[in-house]
């Protein structure tokens, strides 16, 4: 672990996982049938910019929803978060957060979550510009794993709430996504709330779109993840070889994104043969899609009790907080 200071009101913890870890998660995943490889490798630098345009998208209805019920709600949700301590999983470039932070100036320490180093570093730069008297930290960390935050004073008397914005948690397989949830209970603590927001079960006619959109940025991002691993990696895929895939399962509730190889073909990733069948799949993504009652009682299983839940007028989305005992 190092720790640093990015600016004189911000301290880095470096809890990022050694390149080892991704190796040997691409190894298995590509030599497993069916092939897959989680989604949090999606988002190394440019990986994470090139979400933030998908943010930015017509079709990508969840942000924008997403603001506006923070926006609508902002008063009714500070009261839940004054004189805690904010920990966001996932912090992204920071734009839903700041909606919370102009709502409870109270609210002195923020905690921001993060896999991508580079990116963390930049938004809490950027965070602690706008509002000096932040006391930031930022935790480069797999935040999907187990974690135990160092010893860090500023946290350690205060009860915890935990900001996971994005339908994230959509990400996980209905059992992985309760051991996040207990794993984020064991980290906010006894009395400790999480405010999180989750993607509303809808038609394909507005979900796909939104994971596959007309100007291809959906699919450079899924991609990016075949030039890092090129890069990080020593592979040689041929990224012309291989298309995107975004499709919605309705039985299952969810969207399946997958990277789809063109032809017959043989890769090597670091002196290891990998082979692709024409028309083979590598998952990238699942992104599940829960009705209220459905998301509450996965919740309630990690301990978690509902307490408010905020939907915006067409019910696409919705914003719940959970609080322990």
């Amino acid at each position: 672990m190092t720790n640093s200071r990015l600016q004189s009101t911000v301290q880095l913890y470096n809890l990022h996982p050694p390149l080892d870890n991704f190796r040997r998660e691409v190894l298995q995943g590509l030599m497993q049938s069916p092939k897959s490889i989680s989604p949090k490798f999606l988002y190394d630098k440019r990986g994470a910019e090139l979400f933030d345009a998908i943010c930015e998208l017509d079709e990508y209805y969840l942000t924008r929803t997403e603001i506006s019920i923070l926006q609508a709600h902002a008063p009714e949700i500070a009261a839940y978060l004054n004189q805690k301590v904010l920990l966001e999983f996932g912090s992204g470039s920071s734009q839903k957060v700041r909606i919370l932070l102009d709502a409870t100036p109270d609210l002195s320490t923020y905690v921001a979550l993060d896999i991508s180093k580079q990116h963390l570093q930049e938004s809490c730069e950027n965070l602690v510009a706008a509002y000096p008297k932040l006391n930031a930290i930022a935790v480069c960390a797999d935040y999907t794993q187990p974690l135990e935050l160092p010893n860090i004073p500023a946290i350690q008397q205060k009860n915890r709430v935990g900001f996971f914005p994005g339908s994230t948690i959509g990400n996980l397989e209905p059992e992985e996504a309760v051991q996040f949830l207990n794993s984020a209970a064991d980290l906010l603590g006894s009395g400790g709330g999480l405010l999180i927001g989750v993607d509303l079960q809808k038609s394909a006619a507005i979900l796909e779109p939104a994971y596959d959109d007309a100007q291809g940025i959906s699919a450079a991002f899924a991609l990016n993840l075949l030039t890092r691993i090129n890069r990080e990696l020593d592979a040689d895929f041929d990224l012309n070889q291989f298309k995107y895939s975004a499709t919605y399962n309705q039985s299952a509730g969810r969207i399946e994104m997958y990277i789809v190889s063109l032809i017959a073909q043989t890769l090597s990733l670091d002196g290891i043969e990998i082979q692709f069948q024409s028309g083979e799949r590598l998952r990238t993504e699942y992104s599940y899609k829960y009705s209220i009652p459905q998301f509450q009682a996965l919740a309630a299983l990690a301990g978690f009790r509902a307490q408010q839940v905020w939907t915006d007028p067409e019910n696409l989305f919705s914003l719940h907080y959970l609080q322990l005992s």
